[in-house]
């Protein structure tokens, strides 16, 4: 299945995960829970590669909602590509997509997902605005 995001996406990272043969249900396949977990890690590692760290002081990124949609079956062996996409940053958050496919079938995607960002000021407990910096990595 060939999939395309709505509206303009930044392709801004792609990761490479091993699926464990514990990743996988009684049913025989990956369960949906660990497709969130794989878009969670990719997501955090593209964090960490630009600087993004919570700073529990100060402030930092909180996911507001997540989805993902289930098009193909994900089973052990295998490697999952997972592709970052960024877009739509606002005064405080910015959207994640992800597409999931298997390494050895790129283009081929068997879940697409994401998550809203929302940029908070984490001592007062409310959203601030996207530092400059990231809005220049978002956008």
């Amino acid at each position: 299945m060939r999939l395309d995001l709505p509206g303009e996406k930044k392709h801004v990272f792609d990761m490479v995960l091993p699926i464990r043969w514990g990743d996988m249900d009684a049913m025989g396949h990956v369960n949906n829970t660990v497709y969130f977990r794989y878009m969670e890690t990719v997501r955090l590692e593209w964090m960490f590669n630009i600087g993004i760290a919570p700073d529990p002081q100060g402030q930092g990124p909180v996911i507001l909602n997540a989805f993902c949609n289930f098009y193909k079956q994900l089973s052990y062996p295998g490697d999952v590509l997972v592709k970052l996409f960024v877009s739509e940053p606002k005064r405080s958050t910015f959207e994640t997509w992800c597409t999931l496919e298997l390494a050895a079938q790129p283009d081929a995607i068997h879940a697409a997902g994401g998550a809203t960002v929302v940029w908070v000021d984490f001592p007062k407990q409310k959203s601030a605005d996207l530092p400059p910096w990231l809005l220049g990595v978002v956008t």
